[in-house]
């Protein structure tokens, strides 16, 4: 059986979608609220002639993938040196599609700007400073945002931390690195949102992770700042193999419009083994913030939600998870 969820009131209908007529596209309406929608026939069905067996015998974290031995922390950072592009968008949601699934997930926030903590409605005093700079301990400035996921906060004073690290006179880029290393291993997933710019905090959030996700806005200017970052992250690569290119993310879809089209078919043709999903264009994610809610808390029906989950079960590996 599959479940298809309702993007208005989102209520969950069970249906064989095997057993239905082979037709790509179908419009059906909601049992609750009426509403009529769009469902992707052919997608779904692939989902399910593919869906393994799952054995009942298993436990909830092991059908979600969660049999990862003690310390092999993934750490992750959403970056590009272009900004609106929705690097704290999908990193607020990445980490709390993870923390959902049933991963331990820590969300660091590197920008000034400090929005994982608006986004999440958390109020925060001290945070990713404070913690670089020894001021005060991981359990003064690490919080609880929501079961499963910890947030270490951005702002303001991140500035200041900018002018702390460039007056080291050695090993500056490690900063990072080595403030996480006793605390990394607590934690599946570690992710990181980045600031626009090149900067020396940057450098370090290169130095402390491995996997890179670019998140891409369907422009022209983002798709010019893609092939410029690149050029940057293997300018680092040099001094620090372990860490690579894994996803580009294409944002802001809206096949109504030629430009981000025609900008997804040459990300196809450039970057087509580290392209993922595109995340359609959805107003619910200008919204959401403002109530301090995730996608899935605010709209878990609409689109965004569902091409998020369909990320994050791209990060993890998993086709099983958040379904």
């Amino acid at each position: 059986m599959t479940v298809i969820v309702c993007p208005r009131c989102a209520r969950k209908h069970k249906i064989d979608v095997l057993r239905l007529p082979a037709k790509k596209d179908a419009v059906v309406r909601c049992s609750g609220c009426r509403h009529k929608f769009l469902v992707d026939l052919g997608r779904l069905k692939v989902m399910a002639r593919e869906k393994p067996e799952i054995s009942k015998q298993k436990t909830g974290k092991q059908r979600a993938g969660i049999d990862k031995k003690q310390g092999n922390v993934r750490k992750i950072c959403v970056t590009l040196n272009k900004g609106g592009v929705g690097k704290t968008t999908t990193s607020v949601n990445i980490a709390a599609g993870l923390a959902m699934a049933g991963f331990k997930v820590l969300l660091m926030d590197t920008d000034t700007q400090g929005q994982s903590a608006y986004m999440l409605d958390k109020k925060i005093q001290v945070g990713l400073t404070e913690f670089l700079t020894g001021e005060l301990t991981p359990k003064e400035t690490i919080i609880s945002a929501r079961k499963n996921l910890w947030l270490l906060g951005g702002g303001k004073s991140l500035s200041e931390l900018q002018r702390i690290i460039n007056k080291k006179s050695f090993g500056a880029e490690w900063t990072m690195a080595e403030a996480m290393k006793p605390i990394e291993n607590q934690y599946d997933y570690i992710i990181i949102d980045t600031a626009p710019g090149w900067d020396q905090l940057m450098v370090n959030v290169l130095f402390f992770a491995e996997e890179v996700l670019i998140p891409v806005a369907l422009e022209f200017m983002p798709f010019h700042g893609l092939t410029e970052f690149i050029k940057s992250l293997t300018s680092i690569q040099k001094y620090r193999k372990e860490v690579n290119l894994k996803y580009i993310v294409p944002t802001f879809m809206d096949a109504r419009i030629d430009t981000p089209r025609k900008i997804l078919s040459q990300l196809k043709k450039l970057y087509g083994d580290y392209l993922c999903k595109p995340i359609r264009y959805n107003e619910n994610f200008s919204i959401a913030p403002s109530f301090g809610k995730t996608i899935y808390e605010f709209a878990p029906g609409c689109s965004g939600a569902e091409d998020y989950r369909e990320l994050v079960r791209r990060v993890a590996g998993n086709n099983q998870l958040l379904t």
